[in-house]
């Protein structure tokens, strides 16, 4: 029995040690990549590409991980790139994972590397920037596996690096993403144990850090509803089925499914329409038109009834006006799900890495985020660190995916703090 007592207690010694001597090294690391992973952080933004089109990117990606020492894999999931550093010593597998792709929107941030490209959407030429920060996670991950490579010998288990493409969605018509990551078996050969990930976010104060246990980030639908009337003269409606009438009275009728129908003290749920298209004159009631709308859940039987309802609700109040419809809704993404007993193994380095005063436990945020495809096959957990500079007021701001938004160098710090502790903490434990 004094054997065994001892051995418990030379081992959690031995983990404590470990912690200790890896906190001491990542500092260090950190302040000797960061100006590497500035550099790459400007390349990105000012060669932004748009989902399912990162060809650029990965290849540059590729390039900076050959040059560190790695042989990664391209072409995984059309753009992605992959890369697994085995350490030197025994221990689990962990995945790391960032998001490379840009939007379609038009920068207005005066920068040296502003984005000036150009990338096709939807059949059109539009203008492309990073306009929600994945150039920041993609250079914080380059730079975590830089680190990471210099201590591999000290490593005790295995990562993988997984560089993911079009998280803001595939191109109509494509597979792209998470799901197909997945699909073509990212998690596997080495089988990833355990998966992080991260966001910067513009509103929040460099140095910050929000996280939560289970629904972090909400699952998202998208939805079409097409409602075929009949045409007639808008001065005389009598003679026709109208369409326009029957979406108002659909769009305001899905209001209810949320505010009348669903126990809102369990889990907050939104559904938007932002987009009707039919008409082309004043009096003219047209044949039919579409409405295009997306619907927020952070709860999977929540998810379920509010799908069902939608159609009930749709469907009825269209029958009332003797309109025909079509409803198509999309599988989406999952709930961004933290598995509690990861959260809490891990919740003590981000305080860490962060400061335990600089680390706020937030409630669920009603946006998305295709990291819950990598979620649901392992436990994962996903974070938000701070990319607003002190010398700005982070309550005004501008917001992601818009032509304004701006996330500070100095925000990547913690981000490869927390991943470098995260990944050895984890793999100690």
């Amino acid at each position: 029995m004094k054997k065994i007592l001892l051995s418990i207690l030379l081992a959690g010694f031995s983990t404590v040690t470990i912690a200790q001597k890896f906190d001491s090294q990542i500092d260090k690391l950190v302040a000797k990549t960061e100006k590497d992973v500035i550099e790459w952080r400007h390349w990105f933004h000012k060669n932004a590409e748009l989902s399912n089109r990162e060809f650029e990117t990965s290849k540059r990606i590729a390039q900076i991980l050959k040059e560190i020492g790695y042989e990664p894999q391209t072409g995984v999931a059309k753009t992605g790139v992959v890369a697994v550093l085995k350490g030197g010593k025994p221990g689990p597998v962990v995945g790391l994972r960032a998001d490379i792709d840009g939007l379609p929107v038009k920068e207005r941030v005066e920068l040296p590397w502003a984005s000036e490209q150009m990338g096709e959407y939807n059949g059109e030429m539009v203008p492309v920037m990073h306009a929600c920060g994945h150039d920041t996670h993609t250079s914080i991950l380059l730079g975590v596996a830089k680190m990471l490579w210099e201590i591999k010998d000290e490593v005790p288990g295995t990562v993988k690096f997984i560089f993911q493409p079009a998280e803001e969605g595939a191109p109509q018509g494509e597979e792209g993403g998470a799901k197909l990551m997945v699909k073509e078996g990212v998690l596997k050969n080495p089988d990833v144990d355990a998966i992080f990930g991260l966001h910067i976010n513009a509103q929040t104060p460099v140095g910050k850090l929000k996280v939560r246990p289970e629904g972090i980030m909400a699952a998202v639908n998208s939805m079409r509803i097409d409602i075929k009337g009949k045409q007639a003269h808008g001065s005389a409606p009598w003679d026709g089925i109208d369409p326009v009438v029957t979406a108002a009275q659909i769009i305001n009728n899905l209001q209810s499914v949320v505010s009348r129908n669903m126990k809102l003290t369990e889990a907050p749920a939104v559904i938007t329409i932002g987009a009707i298209h039919g008409g082309v004159r004043s009096n003219i009631i047209p044949e039919d038109l579409y409405m295009l709308g997306t619907i927020r859940t952070l709860d999977t039987d929540m998810r379920a009834q509010i799908l069902q309802r939608i159609r009930e609700v749709a469907t009825k109040t269209a029958e009332s006006n003797n309109a025909d419809i079509d409803i198509w809704i999309d599988e989406g993404y999952p709930v961004t799900y933290n598995e509690t007993s990861l959260y809490n193994q891990m919740l003590p380095t981000l305080q860490r890495a962060a400061g335990k005063q600089n680390v706020q436990i937030i409630k669920p945020i009603t946006g998305a985020e295709d990291f819950s495809f990598f979620q649901e096959q392992v436990p994962g957990l996903y974070f938000f660190i701070g990319g607003c500079p002190p010398e700005m007021d982070h309550t005004k701001v501008a917001g992601h995916h818009t032509p304004d938004f701006y996330v500070d160098d100095s925000g990547m710090k913690l981000g490869m703090r927390s991943m470098m502790g995260l990944t050895l903490d984890y793999m100690s434990k």
